[in-house]
């Protein structure tokens, strides 16, 4: 097996060839920050050209395995391989939200094992960094994110789940969005509880507080698409000055709500241009705390593993079984 971190140069050169081409040849491999699931790595060429990969395989997934994480019907399963990131892509591009464009995919097989992606460098940096830096100029980068937000919300599906799934004429686990997210939050809360002793001390208020606010939503029949867990740090700033979304493979038919509660988490007082009017507030306030819960478990779980950032994954469980215990 590959070491984590490190992938084959030469499978690289091998897939950087052919959707690069020219004669060109691979002079440099960069591996970008980021990521926990796959390896991210930029590809310089001779000729200055560059592009981005993306491996998957089990040598860059830092997360310990779990029961379920191959189950394409859980639409909270790991959006793990090419076909999940490819499905996403294309239906996010069908909507005019952009995406890097893809230069070649490789099931494995060909120059390698593994499932591999070569696509767009987006060398604008991401809009986490431009808010940071100035937040005037990442204002119409924002607007451009709302109208995709909006294009996304526009479009409906009559199931939920993997946008791979539903628009491959499959179907997902459960009834509602509303019951995946109870029974997500619940086992997340179990997680936290295990690894927690404030959330071991609270875990019946907790669970009590999630089936009061899951009772209290209302069936709907159509879903959006979503992309799951958009921060600042998966948009990209495009030479043209519009957003580029990343990491879409996770992308879901869902609840707008379980969408906007995330960018209220990860954009903060940024979150103002992306707000809309018309979303559930009962599904907002349900959403709210199993984000929190998921947002506490998730970092806890990684860091059973080896993640090397390790100080910056407690910070963020800590900052969110906070927010938590505040819900209550």
């Amino acid at each position: 097996m590959v070491a984590r971190g490190v992938v084959g140069r030469e499978q690289l050169a091998g897939a950087a060839r052919a959707a690069l081409g020219g004669g060109r040849r691979l002079a440099a491999v960069e591996r970008l920050a980021g990521g926990s699931r796959k390896g991210v790595y930029r590809l310089v060429m001779d000729d200055a050209t560059t592009a981005i990969a993306y491996r998957w395989s089990d040598a860059e997934n830092y997360w310990p395995a779990a029961a379920g994480d191959a189950d394409r019907t859980d639409p909270f399963s790991p959006g793990l391989g090419l076909d999940l990131f490819e499905g996403a892509h294309a239906r996010l591009h069908a909507l005019g939200v952009r995406v890097p464009a893809i230069r070649s995919l490789d099931r494995g097989g060909v120059h390698g094992p593994d499932d591999l992606a070569i696509v767009e460098d987006v060398r604008g940096g991401s809009l986490e960094e431009l808010l940071a830096r100035d937040p005037r100029a990442a204002a119409p980068v924002l607007a451009g994110l709302g109208e995709a937000l909006e294009a996304m919300r526009g479009h409906r599906a009559a199931g939920y789940g993997k946008v791979a799934v539903v628009d491959g004429g499959g179907a997902s686990r459960g009834t509602s969005c509303e019951g995946v997210v109870l029974d997500r939050a619940l086992g997340d809360l179990a997680e936290a509880a295990a690894r927690d002793q404030r959330i071991a001390r609270a875990r019946g208020r907790l669970e009590e507080r999630l089936l009061d606010l899951a009772a209290a939503v209302r069936p709907r029949a159509e879903y959006a698409v979503v992309h799951g867990e958009l921060g600042p740090d998966h948009v990209l700033v495009g030479a043209d000055g519009r957003p580029v979304v990343i990491d879409v493979e996770g992308a879901m038919y869902f609840d707008a709500e379980w969408e906007h509660v995330f960018l209220r988490i990860r954009f903060h007082d940024a979150y103002r241009p992306l707000a809309v009017d018309g979303l559930d507030e009962d599904r907002l306030a349900f959403y709210a705390l199993a984000h929190r819960l998921s947002l506490t478990a998730g970092p806890l779980r990684l860091l059973d593993g080896d993640f090397p950032d390790r100080p910056a994954m407690a910070g963020i469980a800590e900052h969110n079984l906070r927010q938590a215990l505040a819900l209550l």
